[in-house]
């Protein structure tokens, strides 16, 4: 039986990936800075924890240890952003976001390797932002080109008895994705125009993810590792025309 930790478990992408794996059959432990969400079934394990903190990273994995044996699942999803350039972006900003973002990944991964018995697969939540950048979310952007170069290591490293790859989402249906919009002059006309530059014709959604998620983790990716994988519902793959203005949409 799988037993997973997956960070940033209690909304968006992180629940739908909870549900999954739960589904699936899988024990869960998740965890956030908050309190235990009202609807997270209780198969599910809770913990309030900042992944920032190499301690609080270390106590999820006793913790999962002791309730249901060694980890062999780790999901990094814990992750905030911050809609700001360089120039505006202060010191307080670099520690939040890098701190959640790149050391919260980076703790988790080496708690889970340095388990006496570490094997299984990680899967870390990266973004096509660290591959083509955002405007005004500099940092964000640098913090998922770190895991993804992270995830790379990471394989090389340790195989073959710990696989990790990562997915790169695109413009997934949760709270970042509003925020990204609320940036525009017109946020309503940015929405129709990102509509119409995805093949798919649609946002993502969170499940969209953890259905990528469950492949991941299960036997059937048992020679996939050290890749990133963009789900994007063809937003990258497009060149920068209008497609709305020049193409017929049906």
């Amino acid at each position: 039986m799988t037993r997973a930790i997956i960070t940033g478990g209690s909304r968006g992408i992180g629940r739908a990936i909870v549900d999954r794996l739960l589904a699936d059959g899988a024990q869960v432990l998740t965890c956030g800075r908050g309190d235990r969400p009202s609807d997270l079934p209780a198969a599910v394990l809770w913990a309030q924890a900042d992944v920032a903190n190499p301690a609080e990273a270390a106590a999820l994995f006793a913790k999962a240890r002791a309730a249901f044996g060694p980890v062999d699942v780790l999901v990094n999803n814990a992750g905030v952003q911050i809609e700001k350039t360089v120039a505006e972006t202060t010191d307080a900003d670099w520690d939040q976001l890098i701190g959640i973002n790149c050391r919260g990944s980076f703790n988790m991964c080496r708690a889970f390797l340095n388990q006496p018995d570490a094997r299984g697969a990680i899967v870390n939540i990266g973004s096509i932002s660290g591959d083509v950048a955002d405007p005004s979310m500099a940092i964000y952007n640098a913090s998922k080109a770190f895991v993804h170069g992270l995830t790379r290591s990471i394989a090389v490293d340790h195989g073959p008895h710990v696989r990790c790859n990562a997915i790169r989402p695109g413009w997934i249906q949760t709270g970042m994705l509003e925020a990204g919009f609320a940036l525009a002059t017109d946020p309503a006309r940015a929405r129709a125009d990102a509509l119409a530059r995805h093949a798919a014709r649609r946002f993502g959604t969170p499940a969209d993810i953890a259905n990528t998620v469950a492949w991941l983790v299960s036997d059937q990716s048992g020679f996939v590792t050290g890749q990133c994988f963009t789900i994007d519902g063809g937003l990258t793959a497009a060149s920068p025309l209008q497609p709305g203005l020049i193409f017929n949409q049906d």
